[in-house]
């Protein structure tokens, strides 16, 4: 099946740069056990991001792991484009970027020697990628900003990526559940055996035994069964509840910007439907007093990840789980887009909108507008708003500390 009937249009998978394909888009993840990382990975790709069955590893200060689904057009083999640039750009902890490739505008985002788990997106539209990577400009301290040079954003790198990637270690995807190809293996070993046992005992039969008379069996007509195919489910009509990813999401950011400790800063906060991520960077003091912060904040945590200079620690605050709801749209493309812009005109805000499309893995063709909103207000306050819209999902919040704003990310399904 072709990679754009089973993805949506958003993203990509994969980009071809100096003769190589690599895979970018990996939902990427602190690694505590370099020397037996399966154990972490398998747990991930059961509890974070189902449907997952590819990993790659990256070692170094703060080890990661990467994660894929083969659904998504992502093969065994493909090296990961984040851990070939980062590897090449050597001695740099922190670095920003949007590259032009093949299939679109690849955004990385390395933060402290770690791979934000968002950090690594093949944007199929140009706006997209440039509205993430000015998000995360109002994070202070980064060592390189990379952006293509006719964006025209000052301190800016404008070098292509081919200048860097093919420098860097070329780490591969790898399968999930390996040892289930070892067993095929076996399996198909143990099948040929059976059929050349077979065919051995078959040719005896017929060399050494008197031929019998054949037994003409009479032929039962039968009808053939007719498959009836079970209707295609739409794609609003199991959407993630947007009440419960706003709710959750305002809940553990609050828990997080409660952990405070002298010399310690929290950094970008960045949450969805399956937890939030955040990080604090070490200014002065020393790490056990960040640690025993966290330890006696009471917030349970998923991971925690301390990077190897002790400057950095990177943690996963899970969330309560979101259900699901039938929301049908109500509105047609240009019907949704003027009552946007009425409402920005309205309230002099600016609700950024990207109309784009995604096919379903029969080939059904959705009409999606994609929206980001970034306002002072919080979720509770735009709760109500957003809610007014039918056929809507929020698939990201991110809380930037330094000035208190919210951004909101989200879909709506058009008629």
């Amino acid at each position: 099946m072709a990679e754009d009937q089973v993805e949506e249009k958003a993203w990509k998978s994969t980009f071809t740069e100096g003769g190589t394909t690599y895979a970018a888009s990996l939902f990427w993840q602190p690694l505590l056990n370099e020397n037996n990382p399966l154990s972490e990975v398998k747990e991930a790709a059961e509890n974070i991001l189902e449907g997952a069955d590819l990993y790659v590893t990256r070692k170094g200060k703060s080890s990661q792991f990467g994660l894929a689904a083969s659904s998504q057009g992502f093969t065994k083999g493909l090296p990961s484009a984040a851990i070939a640039l980062v590897s090449s750009l050597g001695s740099i902890t922190s670095f920003l970027g949007v590259f032009k490739v093949d299939t679109g505008w690849w955004y990385i985002c390395y933060r402290n020697d770690v791979i934000l788990s968002d950090g690594d997106t093949l944007f199929v539209d140009e706006k997209e990628a440039k509205d993430q990577f000015i998000s995360m400009l109002a994070v202070p301290d980064w060592d390189v900003l990379f952006a293509p040079k006719e964006w025209g954003i000052e301190d800016t790198n404008p070098d292509p990526l081919s200048k860097y990637i093919s420098k860097g270690v070329h780490t591969k995807l790898d399968k999930i559940n390996a040892s289930n190809d070892t067993l095929m293996l076996a399996a198909i070993i143990v099948g040929f055996a059976i059929i050349l046992w077979y065919g051995y005992t078959s040719l005896q039969s017929m060399l050494f035994t008197a031929p019998e008379k054949p037994i003409i069996a009479p032929v039962e007509q039968v009808e053939a069964e007719v498959v009836q195919q079970a209707p295609e489910t739409k794609p609003w009509e199991e959407l993630s509840n947007p009440i419960d990813v706003m709710k959750n999401c305002y809940e553990a950011t609050k828990k997080a910007v409660e952990i405070v400790t002298p010399g310690w800063h929290i950094e970008g906060i960045t949450c969805n439907k399956k937890g939030l991520v955040t990080s604090w960077r070490r200014e002065l003091g020393r790490l056990t007093w960040m640690d025993q912060a966290l330890e006696t904040s009471g917030v349970r945590l998923t991971s925690k990840v301390i990077s190897e200079d002790g400057n950095t620690f990177m943690v996963t605050i899970p969330v309560d789980k979101v259900s699901t709801l039938n929301s049908p749209p109500e509105f047609k493309p240009e019907d949704l887009n003027n009552i946007i812009n009425d409402i920005n005109q309205t309230l002099n805000i600016n609700i950024s909108t990207t109309q784009k499309t995604w096919t379903s893995p029969r080939g059904s063709v959705y009409n999606v507008m994609g929206f980001s909103i970034t306002s002072n207000n919080d979720p509770l306050i735009w709760l109500e708003f957003l809610m007014k819209f039918s056929g809507l999902t929020i698939n990201e919040i991110t809380y930037n500390i330094n000035n208190r704003s919210w951004t909101y990310n989200g879909e709506i399904y058009e008629l």
